[in-house]
């Protein structure tokens, strides 16, 4: 058909959460080397027009909220100024184990802050 497999949008929601956390609280590897992880808890995704193969989709991604132990994080995917999707993911912060942790407060400090700041976050990640 031409068109982006609906599956991706998430994929992309991916990319644009590991980007903004790269750009504006610290690499994902560094969490991990933490012994932390982000486990997707919720996916919410509404389309509103297909993405072809050739076109370039722009990743618009902001921290929405941050708890104790989880984070909620949105997206805006665009061609041009053609919105294809909005959506959601929210993640549990979880340890190796895979059992749900606090969030050190260090770094829920840093996101939190980012939740005072209407534009922080809303960079683009293509």
């Amino acid at each position: 058909m031409g068109i982006v497999h609906h599956s991706n949008h998430v994929r992309y929601f991916e990319l644009g959460r590991i980007g903004f956390l790269e750009q504006h609280d610290q690499p994902y590897e560094q969490y991990v080397a933490s012994g932390m992880h982000f486990a997707t808890t919720r996916v919410e995704v509404d389309y509103h027009r297909p993405a072809r193969f050739a076109d370039v989709v722009e990743i618009t991604v902001w921290a929405e909220a941050v708890r104790f132990a989880s984070l909620r994080m949105t997206y805006i995917l665009r061609v041009g100024d053609d919105v294809v999707a909005t959506g959601a993911t929210e993640h549990a912060a979880v340890d190796e184990s895979g059992k749900v942790r606090r969030l050190p407060k260090p770094r829920r400090e840093a996101l939190l802050a980012l939740l005072a700041k209407p534009d922080a976050g809303r960079t683009p990640s293509s």
